[in-house]
């Protein structure tokens, strides 16, 4: 009876499996059926009386909404909606306004595609490259003429992973909204906003966009808007461009030889506390700069007889800067040091 029990089992469990197996199988996609259903999109003819027609069940936000925007101004010919409408982004919709099939027995949608529709049958949005190609067919000069070949471009990125345009004010382009979405994959550069020193992104001051361009830089690390990081930083800190009379080499070869840009635990957004940075090139024992940091008072001090000490400032909550307060360069004809 055991032994019948068990066979029972197993057959039954071999069954299931099998039709598991073959649920699976059918639905899994097709490569030439959805090649034939893309085909069958983009050979569709364009609506009858384009937006109006759109708009017959597409009328309620968010999608409307774009009638409240620039894109949205029928009279400009420079704009979709001056143009041919919808499906100047979205392409040819004539088949899907009639509710017409395609090769899969379903009903058509729009040539173009930026997400998942919310439809029970299976349908994945269009390549990136086509739904970026959209938006480039008039956003391809200005700040987006590095896009190809950039960062982001090379990453698979689409402009609706960043940009909403049926809204009334694209929350990436507002500053108390941008960072948020700029965050939502850049969680290291979030961690380092929330840090004691931060720049005020945040609280709307400053905004990720006014350091970098994420639509590709020509020739700049970080996908800055300026060629070099000193540069970006001299668009705000103009003070610090000098030239100066005395120079201090590291502030003219980069400023993240001090800093760091994102957030930092320490005062003025350096990288650590301000004796120990200095140290890091004022400290070695043929370092002729003098003071606690140079010569026989380097950290650590080293005597003759073995013993070990740490030079003062590190005992004492002084720092550098309290008599090189000029740190970024003086114009002062005594300034050899920095004092003033």
């Amino acid at each position: 009876m055991g032994r019948t029990r068990c066979l029972w089992l197993w057959s039954m469990l071999v069954l299931l499996c099998g039709a598991a197996l073959e649920a699976r199988a059918a639905d899994a996609p097709n490569p030439s059926m959805a090649a034939a259903v893309a085909a069958a999109r983009a050979n569709q003819p364009m609506s009858d009386q384009g937006t109006k027609t759109c708009l017959t069940c597409h009328n309620q936000p968010p999608v409307n909404l774009i009638l409240q925007t620039s894109m949205g101004r029928a009279g400009d010919k420079g704009t979709p909606m001056g143009q041919a409408g919808c499906e100047s982004c979205h392409g040819p919709a004539g088949g899907h306004a009639k509710l017409q099939k395609g090769p899969d027995g379903n009903p058509l949608m729009p040539a173009i595609l930026y997400k998942k529709p919310n439809v029970p049958w299976p349908v994945e949005p269009s390549p990136v490259e086509e739904r970026n190609a959209q938006c480039l067919q008039c956003h391809e000069s200005g700040l987006r003429m590095n896009w190809r070949g950039s960062a982001m471009q090379k990453a698979g990125v689409a402009c609706t992973d960043c940009h909403q345009t049926h809204v009334t004010k694209d929350p990436i382009l507002v500053k108390l909204t941008q960072a948020d979405r700029c965050f939502s994959c850049h969680s290291q550069q979030r961690a380092e906003s929330f840090e004691y020193s931060h720049h005020p992104t945040r609280e709307g001051k400053v905004v990720c966009s006014d350091c970098h361009n994420p639509h590709g830089s020509p020739g700049a690390d970080y996908a800055l808007k300026e060629f070099t990081v000193n540069q970006t930083c001299y668009n705000c800190h103009a003070d610090k461009r000098g030239p100066m009379l005395w120079e201090h080499q590291p502030v003219r070869d980069d400023c993240l030889n001090c800093h760091t840009p994102h957030g930092s635990n320490e005062a003025r957004l350096m990288k650590e506390r301000m004796n120990f940075l200095c140290a890091s090139c004022h400290s070695a024992q043929s370092n002729n700069s003098g003071g606690q940091f140079g010569g026989s008072r380097s950290i650590p001090f080293h005597s003759v007889n073995g013993t070990t000490s740490l030079g003062n400032s590190l005992a004492n909550p002084r720092a550098c800067l309290n008599c090189h307060s000029q740190i970024h360069g003086s114009n002062s004809p005594s300034g050899a040091y920095f004092f003033r």
